[in-house]
């Protein structure tokens, strides 16, 4: 049994099975560089990640050299692997981790170590780095929480610190030169450290190992093809990176120190961005992102001039990190044009004491007059963020949450939706913070507590982070190399996905910390200047000095200006040569020259010719294992991609005008699928629209007829009565004796006037009469083939397994070997 055929019996199988549009699947073997990139989260998280996206772009750039993906696989499908003998692959072309020369792993956030650990012991590789051999890989891992190194150092043997672009490339140059020199583990380990911004453990002797900053973002438009997920994801849409680095100045806030200066992307290369990957993909939404989308210098210019662009193919446009004071009525219209995406502000802080504390900047008078904006322009509901736990936080400061929550409710006149999203404040390193205490579980769950009994209105809500995941993430962003062991431990008691609430197990970290006698509060804990920090051989570039200014001013609640609109604050990232501030040219940009249409002309549009189509489809392969929801995303996508404009429904979300017929089991495959679509003044003949539809499905689905159909035509549910299968039996399953009795089964089922199935749910039990629904069973022993004829009924439908198991008596323990595959059609006359 294949690999493709065990993934029948694990949830979601899309995640593992790869051949999406745009990914890249060269010759393994002819390809002398091969890196695997590694994300430990599963593959609906990982794919939602630009920063995997651009390297992956970047590296496959090069011939020689091969990059594929690996995401973490779910508990069942790691079972399922553990349970085969079988090793964890990637998904281009099915080599297991332990093939590659080198693994990079992206760690984004702490509670993702253990899947670390899984995915290399998985994947066949040591977890320490002392006991990988010469046929090994080399192990690396980037991301922000690199920025401490420290508790994930006994398992890699390389560190990228900082941005990722440029760094890359030197990489593969480095192996490069390694696969052809012959070198050795430790000569390859020595190229690595020989390039700047990376940290190799085994050869660090002191010093400090400064980040990587890319200079001019304009240089790197990469992705230009996103790889489009074949299931939705997290963030599933087009990830337009508009500007990098925050100067704001939020003291808590570690990504605004670490990834300074500012750098904003022009916006004509923005433009061009936006096009080529809207072009590539067929997505229908652009996320504007950056550490505060409101912050780009030309923000309205880009929303206004993206709009005229793409109002008529309902692109929608979302700012993800918006500060209240830069939401302006001009950013609030444009967004809501095509439809409403949802709306979070992050006030951080209840009262104007604690927000001038963490330098927020902003004021509750700016709150206020931005969700009145909101709710007039028509929205419903918002969330707030905000942090509990912040230094000096006193009980008014709670009773500030609550309070502003009210005073947002009543914009709406009480009847609205106010979310109050609370999160555990971390002390995170390189931040002025950084020597601040982190409370405990019990003082953030008094704190949690308080607030929800201090609610008294139904509208508004509250939600929190499990403090006992905030407190892991405070140990490890603060821990030391000691904590390796702790991490092992946790991974060998069976912890994993310790970042998802259902499979959070708290109860075997504590018994990981009991065996070795760990105490979190000596993490926890306040620090002093005097102390040796775990991540204080990391430069991220803003200096000690200024990080400790800004903590003696937090003190007294003085302010911080950005400084992109005032003096240097010597923080120490800009050289003020190559390194510094970069804001997007003012004045008139060239624009890109794609036709467009202007908004008159979308009005106009609405009178023009719609064409009512009839598309029939097949899916084989790895695509008998997408559900439907993710085949009519495919389809949709492929589709627009095409150039085509949809008829779109009506309403605040408006969707494309496609109905499909019967929706077909995951992983069985057909050779006739039916989708009706609607498009409006359709440019090319239907064969010609087939071809380019067919070039942008993922591996597996393919159009086999367009034709056009006149109003009024009679729906497919209306003139589909049935289908026919062919259920194929693996050889060996049978002998002689089974088949004759299999056929006897067959005739006494057609010869009766009713058979009584039982059929099990979660919820109850039904027993209904199937006769009628089978108009043929056909008995093929020379194929090893049964060909099932089964009609649609009022009570439902049967199922072709279940005409195997509940009539011919088929042992249901090997369902899963069993292939399925819907060969016809049967259309009332």
């Amino acid at each position: 049994m294949s690999l493709d055929d065990l993934f029948v019996s694990v949830s979601k199988p899309s995640r593992y099975i790869g051949g999406e549009v745009n990914s890249t699947c060269k010759d393994f073997h002819a390809c002398p560089v091969r890196i695997a990139l590694a994300f430990p989260d599963t593959y609906e998280v990982g794919m939602s990640h630009l920063g995997l996206q651009i390297l992956y772009a970047i590296l496959n750039g090069y011939p020689d050299v091969a990059a594929e993906r690996c995401y973490a696989p779910w508990p069942d499908m790691e079972n399922l692997l553990r349970t085969r003998r079988l090793p964890l692959t990637t998904l281009e072309s099915r080599t297991p981790l332990s093939a590659f020369d080198l693994v990079g792993f992206s760690l984004q956030y702490e509670l993702s170590y253990t899947n670390v650990l899984n995915m290399l012991d998985l994947g066949g590789i040591p977890l320490h780095c002392k006991d990988r051999g010469e046929s090994d890989p080399l192990v690396i891992a980037g991301g922000p929480c690199v920025f401490n190194p420290a508790p994930m150092a006994p398992f890699m043997d390389a560190f990228v610190i900082g941005e990722g672009e440029e760094v890359i490339s030197e990489i593969a140059e480095a192996m490069r030169k390694a696969k052809t020199g012959g070198y050795n583990r430790q000569r390859k380990l020595e190229q690595l450290a020989a390039i700047p911004g990376i940290y190799v453990p085994a050869l660090f002797s002191g010093g400090r190992i400064r980040k990587r900053i890319v200079t001019n973002l304009d240089s790197w438009r990469f992705p230009m093809s996103p790889i489009v997920p074949l299931m939705k994801t997290v963030h599933d849409r087009i990830t337009l990176e508009i500007a990098r680095g925050c100067t704001r100045g939020c003291r808590f806030c570690q990504a605004g120190m670490v990834w300074r200066p500012v750098r904003e992307k022009n916006l004509h290369s923005l433009e061009q961005s936006a096009e080529e990957q809207l072009c590539s993909t067929g997505y229908d939404e652009i996320s504007l992102l950056s550490l505060s989308s409101g912050d780009y210098s030309r923000i309205e210019d880009l929303l206004i001039r993206l709009m005229d662009r793409y109002y008529s193919r309902r692109i929608a446009i979302s700012l993800p990190s918006l500060r209240s004071e830069t939401l302006t009525r001009t950013l609030i219209d444009n967004i809501r044009k095509v439809r409403k995406t949802s709306f979070t502000l992050a006030p951080e802080a209840g009262t104007q004491r604690l927000r001038n504390i963490i330098n927020k900047g902003n004021t509750e008078e700016d709150l206020l007059a931005t969700t009145a904006q909101v709710f007039s322009a028509g929205w419903k509901s918002v969330k707030l963020y905000f942090m509990i736990g912040l230094p000096t936080e006193k009980e008014e400061d709670l009773d500030g949450i609550i309070d502003l929550g009210h005073k947002v409710l009543k914009q709406t006149g009480n009847k609205g939706q106010v979310t109050l999203s609370l999160s555990t404040f971390v002390p995170k390193p390189h931040t002025p913070f950084q020597w601040h205490r982190q409370i405990g579980m019990e003082e953030t769950e008094e704190k949690q507590l308080y607030l929800r009994n201090s609610i008294r209105n139904r509208n508004i809500g509250i939600k929190w982070h499990d403090r006992r995941m905030s407190l892991l993430e405070g140990v490890f962003s603060r821990g030391d190399e000691a904590l390796g062991g702790l991490i092992e431990k946790a991974f060998r008691l069976g912890c994993r996905f310790d970042g998802w609430s259902d499979q959070f197990r708290f109860d075997l970290w504590e018994k990981a910390m009991d065996e070795l006698n760990i105490q979190t509060g000596v993490y926890l804990r306040e620090r002093t200047f005097q102390e040796n920090m775990p991540w204080d051989i990391i430069d991220c570039g803003v200096n000690g000095d200024f990080l400790r200014n800004e903590l003696a001013k937090s003190l007294s609640g003085q302010l911080t200006a950005d400084c992109r609109r005032g003096i240097c604050l010597q923080c120490g990232v800009c050289d003020h040569k190559s390194i510094r501030i970069e804001k997007a040219a003012s004045g008139r940009d060239e624009g890109i020259t794609t036709a467009h249409l202007s908004r008159q002309e979308i009005s106009q549009a609405t009178d023009s010719k719609v064409s009512r189509l009839r598309l029939t489809f097949s899916k084989g392969g790895t695509a008998r294992l997408l559900s439907h929801l993710e085949i009519t995303e495919a389809l949709i996508r492929a589709i627009k991609k095409s150039g085509e404009l949809f008829v779109f429904t009506e309403g605040f979300h408006p969707h494309p005008k496609i109905s499909f017929a019967y929706a077909t089991s995951v992983g069985m495959e057909s050779d006739g699928e039916y989708a009706d679509i609607q498009l409006r003044n359709l440019a090319i003949e239907p064969a010609v629209l087939m071809e380019t539809i067919n070039s942008a499905l993922p591996a597996g689905l393919r159009l086999t007829e367009i034709r056009e159909i006149s109003p009024g035509t009679p729906s497919l549910s209306e003139l589909i009565r049935g289908f026919v299968y062919e259920i194929s039996i693996p050889e060996g399953i049978w002998a002689d004796d089974d088949w004759v009795r299999i056929e006897q089964k067959a005739d006494e089922f057609l010869s009766a006037s009713s058979f009584q199935m039982i059929r099990n749910t979660k919820n109850k039990t039904v027993v209904r009469d199937i006769r009628s629904a089978v108009e043929a069973i056909i008995i093929l022993k020379e194929s090893g083939i049964i060909k099932v004829s089964l009609l649609l009924a009022k009570e439902g439908t049967v199922k072709p397994i279940e005409i195997l198991t509940e009539v011919l008596n088929f042992d249901r323990d090997n369902s899963n070997m069993i292939k399925i595959r819907k060969v016809e059609t049967l259309f009332a006359s």
